[in-house]
């Protein structure tokens, strides 16, 4: 992980010395932190609910209603229960977690023991996709002497692996992504037992509830929303960076904090999120009810800040076509819906057909919204209607006029390219669709059976379905090719009648 700077408003608990980029290790970590008593699962149910303690994903389901559900479901089921830390934290832009298992990782372990403890749980896994986080957290576990309570289980980065589901499958040895269904944790998780599954804040928050009681941690943040929230400011922050911050502070001065303005707008919640206006970020407060206000949710509590020098619209683009890449292709919302959202998006962008791509945009969204195997699509269709409302004034300009002058600097961060990209040779293609089966997430077929291929480079992670794509077609038309200068022309396609 590439070292981020930590910042804090106010006295410090979860970042508790996290000074420079060190490590706190077991004998530290004792040093600023009580051993905690070991509860009851209805003492623990008990001290959450005091503590109003939410999971930090874009539900924020209570923390105490998990545990109990698990409870019930083991005493139903007559099954041991399993712990699981998600500390994955695969989308772009978001270190807060990375920063507690790196730095911390003693404080992530004492929530989830206590949690394990209160359940009798057999075992407790650790889900992370950063190498640093993942040797961190193996250290911790040999430094408590843990021995085989504790494992970590390393997955692929991808934005969709942080999903329930997804990693539940992972720590399985199955491919981590969403299942398809609903199925909860708390019922049948990893190796079918019940599973209580939380994110890496909110065991680290359990921690710090326990060691400083309901009083004392309620000292800051809001009556019902008390004690303090880990954000990652990135963007087009100067000073990016971890902040702990009370629930209830100025999402203006948390902006200021890290060198930078609302500007045309704040993404807020991360790519499933979305945006604020520069006036909404300007008066809103950082905590679940300040957000809603402001239809925003606090979500993976991510900030991104625009800033005034980039296309708006160019940059939700590019994000929405690694959204489409992200995919788990399993569902037609996924493998046609998001590519066709993406697609129209960056012609709009682009300045191409704009009055009809931004209407490819709005009929597309209706379509898929609602209807995915998981949130994935719902959560892209959020982000994509956020962008085009907020960014209303730019939008305009881009149908009316081609575009706003501006260029695409990148502001957020989305998949790192390969130098390839894709070509395909027209005399040979008979439209046999084989591509599109193996890569949908970045062909679609037009309504005449012909493949639409990306003008982009191919996303590094995608390369090898790529290259698959490339090897199935019956007639040898596609080929991968180095990435052109940005300033070359892509290869047009003949124009087809009916």
């Amino acid at each position: 992980m590439t070292p981020i700077a930590v910042r804090q408003v106010g006295p410090p608990r979860l970042t508790l010395g996290m000074e420079g980029t060190r490590r706190l290790d077991w004998d530290e970590h004792r040093r600023l932190h009580p051993g905690l008593e070991p509860y009851t699962v209805e003492q623990l149910a008990a001290l959450a609910e005091a503590g109003h303690l939410h999971g930090r994903g874009g539900a924020a389901f209570p923390f105490a209603r998990k545990l109990r559900a698990v409870a019930a479901s083991a005493v139903r089921r007559r099954k041991r229960t399993v712990v699981v830390v998600n500390g994955t934290e695969g989308e772009p832009g978001s270190a807060k977690d990375k920063v507690l298992l790196c730095r911390a990782p003693h404080l992530v372990l004492d929530g989830a023991a206590l949690a394990a403890t209160a359940l009798g749980a057999r075992e407790v896994i650790i889900g992370v996709t950063d190498p640093g986080a993942a040797d961190s957290m193996e250290r911790a576990i040999a430094e408590r002497g843990l021995g085989a309570r504790a494992r970590v289980a390393r997955l692929p980065e991808r934005f969709i692996t942080g999903e329930g589901g997804a990693l539940v499958r992972g720590i399985d040895g199955r491919r981590p992504i969403p299942p398809g269904r609903k199925v909860r944790a708390a019922t049948r998780g990893v190796g079918g037992l019940p599973t209580l599954l939380s994110n890496a804040e909110t065991y680290a928050q359990l921690a710090v509830l326990a060691g400083l009681g309901p009083e004392r941690y309620g000292k800051v943040g809001l009556p019902g929303e008390p004690g303090t929230v880990l954000l990652t400011v990135t963007g087009s922050a100067r000073f990016p960076a971890v902040v702990e911050t009370p629930a209830g502070a100025p999402l203006a001065h948390l902006l200021d904090l890290c060198g930078s303005r609302a500007g045309e707008g704040v993404l807020v919640g991360g790519y499933h999120g979305a945006w604020l206006s520069g006036d909404g970020a300007t008066r809103a407060q950082v905590s679940r009810a300040g957000l809603a206000a402001f239809g925003a949710t606090l979500g993976a509590g991510i900030i991104m800040p625009l800033g005034r020098g980039t296309c708006p619209l160019g940059e939700c683009a590019q994000v929405a076509r690694y959204l489409a890449a992200e995919s788990a292709g399993q569902c037609g919302p996924c493998r046609l819906g998001l590519p066709d959202i993406a697609g129209a998006l960056a012609a709009l962008a682009a300045g191409r057909d704009g009055a009809g791509a931004l209407e490819v945009v709005q009929r597309a969204s209706r379509l898929v919204a609602g209807r995915g195997a998981c949130h994935h699509p719902d959560g892209t269709i959020r982000f994509v209607r956020s962008s085009l409302e907020v960014f209303a004034d730019d939008v305009a300009r881009h149908v009316s006029g081609g575009g706003c002058g501006r260029p695409v600097l990148g502001v957020l961060p989305a998949e790192t390219e390969a130098q390839l990209r894709m070509e395909v040779d027209w005399s040979r293609c008979d439209g046999h669709g084989l591509c599109a089966d193996v890569l949908p997430s970045l062909i679609r077929m037009d309504e005449y059976h012909y493949p639409v291929l990306p003008e982009d480079p191919i996303p590094a992670r995608l390369e090898a379905d790529a290259r698959r794509a490339v090897a199935v077609c019956p007639v040898l038309a596609l080929r991968l090719v180095p990435r052109a200068p940005h300033d070359a022309v892509a290869p047009a396609r003949p124009q087809r009648g009916r």
